[in-house]
């Protein structure tokens, strides 16, 4: 028999959730045949899967030895040698700006040593924050993700309370987001309010943007600011009310404004001959709304990264003619 102590990060989520990774071993019909049969108990009685953990309970598994093998996935972490841009940080929280080309966390290419995640992961660790070895069942996760080739800021949570919460505050919409994003053409409106529909075509990682509904799509709203206009390039602040796959890139290219060095949703041949191999697309600003619970603190405040780690700005200068 083994017994496993539930700990601050383990608690408050359900106990087939809590198994699942703790024991990524065991499949979830051998799991369920477990419980049934009263080989997992929770403080010694019976429990269900849906039993919500507290912290201290303690967990009784009748089980063999080789479901209690660790995932090896602490080395890459504490080889690793942290680099990230840390816009802002607290005890529950991190803001890093991601630069392009980096992926947020590994995807199907198979790309695990150069994610913004495990390089997240190895800095806390380094500041001896976070201990894979240690953790049952959490490990630091990402609140929101940008697209590889785009830029700027992504939240990651360091506790599963503070995750559980920034979920909740993004889910309720109670953080605005705003870009900076340089597009082709001169957008004749200073500042509109744009609407429509989005359908998403996962086979080709596509979106295609409509006036009215069509089956499977949703609605979008993007509110946009002209700042300046420089050699046939607008440069906009947008505001994403709504926030869809590909939304601003689509969005814009659906108005007659592609992005710059956008190649999915614009022609950017001649963008690539001038050394733009990214889209112009920069998540450089974050406003808290009014907020309650743990996390009420960021009540109102708002987070920036630095304008000089915005590559196209310098499209804009004074002195690029």
């Amino acid at each position: 028999m083994r017994e496993l102590t539930v700990g601050k990060n383990d608690a408050g989520q359900r106990l087939d959730k809590f198994l699942s990774k703790a024991l990524y071993r065991m499949p979830l019909s051998l799991m369920q045949k477990y419980l049934r049969t009263k080989k997992i108990k929770v403080n010694r009685v019976r429990a269900e899967g849906k039993t919500v953990l507290c912290e201290g309970d303690k967990i009784q598994l009748f089980i063999k030895d080789e479901f209690f093998e660790k995932e090896e996935t602490g080395d890459a972490i504490y080889t690793t040698v942290p680099k990230i841009s840390v816009v802002y940080e607290d005890d529950n929280i991190i803001v890093c700006d991601k630069r392009p080309g980096v992926l947020v966390h590994p995807d199907d290419s198979g790309e695990e040593r150069n994610t913004l995640l495990l390089h997240i992961k190895a800095y806390l660790c380094h500041k001896g924050e976070y201990s894979p070895k240690e953790e049952q069942s959490f490990a630091p996760s990402l609140c929101n993700r940008i697209d590889r080739n785009t830029g700027g800021m992504v939240i990651a949570a360091k506790n599963a309370e503070a995750l559980r919460e920034m979920n909740r505050i993004i889910k309720e919409d109670l953080v605005s987001k705003f870009y900076l994003c340089a597009v082709h053409g001169s957008v004749k409106k200073s500042e509109d309010r744009l609407t429509g529909y989005l359908r998403k075509n996962s086979r080709d990682n596509l979106v295609t943007v409509t006036e009215s509904p069509l089956p499977g799509s949703k609605n979008i709203i993007t509110v946009y600011k002209k700042l300046k206009e420089k050699r046939g390039l607008s440069l906009l602040e947008i505001e994403l009310i709504t926030g869809r796959t590909h939304q601003i890139r689509a969005h814009m290219s659906y108005i007659g404004h592609p992005l710059l060095g956008d190649g999915k949703y614009g022609i950017n041949k001649d963008d690539r001959a001038t050394g733009y191999k990214y889209q112009a697309l920069y998540s450089y600003r974050l406003r808290f709304k009014n907020i309650d619970g743990p996390l009420a603190y960021l009540s109102g405040k708002e987070i920036k990264v630095s304008l000089d780690n915005i590559w196209f700005l310098k499209e804009f200068d004074e002195g690029n003619e």
